[in-house]
């Protein structure tokens, strides 16, 4: 059903869940449940529930406790504007993208959080004769690569390797290099960079 002009859509409603970060501050400070509760004007066993996530606090209530504990509110709701820890892309929702004849679809899309760690991955898909193209200047980060079917070389700087079913292969990418497939059959290849190029995303 599609909403009508008047109507705004509903959103999906994740717990968010103070109660750990709150216990954790509570008891590193010392402070009994007793002590929190009288200086935030709420019950002993409001805050017990609160921090054990078996109630949801009112804002007035969540902004009391944290003045008590000396809360950062960034520090408590860092976890709900983070990025899910989990992502995952569905086989018949891979993001595709061609470079003339040769496909990438998109395995694992980079993370917007944490570039030192962040990756990229894709099934790599290179019909007969054809090649890569993206890689043959070179750029920052590194590489790797495993062969699901298929043959094919890897040009990289002045040097040919043959890569078989089944092999695997890693390096720097700041030397040009492209992936070519010389054999009759399409080549099928997991591909792994770091730190993400996003042109997918582009």
């Amino acid at each position: 059903m599609t909403p009508s002009q008047n109507e705004l859509p509903p959103v999906s409603k994740a717990p968010i869940r103070f109660g750990e970060k709150l216990r954790t501050i509570r008891e590193n400070k010392g402070y009994t449940l007793k002590m929190v509760a009288k200086a935030a004007g709420v019950s002993e066993s409001l805050v017990s529930q609160i921090e054990r996530n078996h109630v949801s606090p009112a804002i007035d209530t969540l902004l009391a406790l944290a003045e008590v504990l000396d809360i950062n509110l960034e520090f408590l709701f860092e976890e709900y504007r983070r990025e899910r820890p989990v992502h995952i892309i569905r086989k018949n929702e891979r993001p595709i993208i061609k470079e003339d004849d040769t496909v990438f679809e998109q395995l694992a899309k980079p993370s917007t959080e944490n570039s030192g760690t962040s990756f990229e991955s894709y099934i790599l898909k290179i019909p007969p004769k054809e090649h890569t193209h993206r890689g043959s200047y070179g750029h920052i980060g590194r590489e790797f690569g495993f062969i699901l079917c298929g043959v094919c070389t890897l040009v990289y700087e002045n040097h040919e390797y043959v890569l078989n079913e089944g092999d695997s292969v890693s390096f720097p990418s700041s030397c040009p290099h492209v992936l070519e497939n010389r054999g009759d059959t399409m080549l099928e290849a997991v591909w792994t960079v770091t730190p993400p190029q996003r042109f997918i995303d582009k």
